[in-house]
């Protein structure tokens, strides 16, 4: 693993930074890409490369040392390796992902944000398009444009429709429906709270529950599958919940 050698003067890589600040570790295998990378967060106030890694290896093992807001990896290093996303998300579930990808595909994109990237982007992104995307999904937003969504509505539609019968769906307490109600809403666990009347650990508790009462994995979906089983009603159409949903 690289350690990076321009950490301010007094300070080690263990050094809290200051609050706001978004920490970043690069995970690509060329180095050259790295320092690029670099160069252009080091011109933004507010973020801070902690570590490097040109290994998924490496990358599991700055992980367990930095704490860090996001991931920027690149997708070659994916390959042959579905399962290590979610690996990562256990090491560290608050930490975000965003993969750098060559080319779109469809299928590959889909599950992705399946498990649990929360931005995919071109290798060829520019710098104040890559500044803007990190600063947004450490937010907690979700950086997704309109032909991903729309491959993401297909495939929760084609999945839904083949494997969820209306008439096995799990009763939902009144509570959950509100929560669900608010989620095709776009709002955040931190607004449904307020308007609950309860805390943002209260509302990650429901959502965990809801969750395996439905076989969802997260918000998006979450929302698709009661659109799609009239679990809910709503005036908008799905996508618009879903933009609303990934960015919230």
């Amino acid at each position: 693993m690289e350690i990076l050698d321009d950490i301010p003067e007094g300070e080690s890589p263990d050094t809290p930074v200051k609050p706001g600040t978004v920490r970043v570790i690069l995970a690509d295998s060329q180095a050259i890409y790295r320092v690029g990378i670099r160069k252009v967060f080091a011109l933004e106030d507010d973020i801070r490369v902690v570590a490097q890694a040109d290994s998924l290896e490496n990358l599991r093992a700055a992980i367990e040392r930095y704490p860090t807001d996001i991931v920027l990896l690149e997708g070659g290093m994916l390959a042959g390796t579905a399962n290590s996303i979610p690996e990562l998300l256990r090491m560290a579930p608050d930490v975000k992902l965003i993969v750098q990808a060559v080319s779109s595909d469809e299928n590959h994109t889909v599950e992705l944000y399946r498990r649990g990237v929360r931005g995919i982007v071109s290798r060829s992104i520019s710098p104040d398009l890559l500044v803007r995307c990190v600063r947004r999904i450490a937010a907690g937003e979700t950086w997704i444009d309109n032909q991903s969504v729309n491959w993401v509505i297909d495939a929760y539609r084609a999945q839904a429709a083949a494997l969820v019968s209306p008439r096995n769906q799990p009763r939902l307490s009144p509570k959950e429906m509100s929560i669900i109600t608010c989620i095709t809403q776009g709002k955040r666990n931190k607004e449904i709270a307020f308007q609950l009347g309860t805390t943002e650990q209260v509302i990650k508790n429901y959502l965990r529950k809801i969750y395996d009462k439905l076989g969802v994995s997260d918000r998006l979906e979450l929302a698709l599958y009661c659109l799609h089983n009239k679990i809910i009603q709503s005036d908008m159409d799905e996508v618009t919940v879903a933009q609303k949903v990934v960015t919230s």
